[in-house]
């Protein structure tokens, strides 16, 4: 087992695989009865082999490789639980309760609804100017929501041929909009 310990200290990929296949299921039994959760006891372990590997230098033979991954293990797991326990309290202070109450309503307005309106019977009034065919697909793409290949079945007209249909009558229909 230390010869494996000491190969991952040079960086060998397959010492460290072979580590954490031996030692997987004993630091994960340990997690899964402190936390009783399975989840929280993965995503420890993952965390501690992470950590034993990126600090791998610095493992004391002295001590059994698997207790030093318990004690790894161990300090994720308390790290876990501060994290859980500062995060259910936030303190708000009063600056940011004013600023929470002065939030504004995001709906629209009369006012809003108004303008929403008169845009768009303008764009209605304008899209009247256009030839026929190129009211057509203005209205099947934009008011019916019909996507290229709905149109282009609707109309029986090849997909390209609906394309730039629609890309001349948003054009003609910009000029006609900067006119006005």
């Amino acid at each position: 087992m230390q010869k494996n310990v000491e190969k991952a200290k040079t960086g060998d990929q397959v010492a460290f695989t072979f580590l954490l296949d031996h030692y997987w299921n004993e630091v994960y039994g340990f997690m899964l009865k402190r936390t009783q959760n399975e989840t929280d006891s993965e995503d420890i372990v993952i965390e501690t082999f992470s950590k034993a590997f990126d600090r791998i230098a610095q493992y004391n033979p002295e001590y059994a490789f698997n207790t030093w991954l318990i004690a790894i293990a161990k300090n994720v797991h308390i790290d876990l639980l501060r994290k859980k326990r500062s995060s259910l309290f936030v303190e708000i202070t009063d600056e940011e309760d004013q600023r929470a109450y002065n939030v504004a309503d995001s709906s629209p307005t009369a006012e809003d609804n108004l303008i929403k309106e008169q845009n768009l019977s303008r764009l209605l009034e304008c899209i009247k100017h256009l030839k026929p065919q190129y009211q057509e697909v203005i209205q099947l793409r934009y008011f019916q929501e019909l996507s290229y290949q709905e149109i282009s079945a609707q109309l029986n007209e090849p997909l390209n041929n609906v394309k730039i249909k629609l890309l001349r009558a948003k054009k003609l229909l910009l000029e006609i909009l900067t006119k006005k």
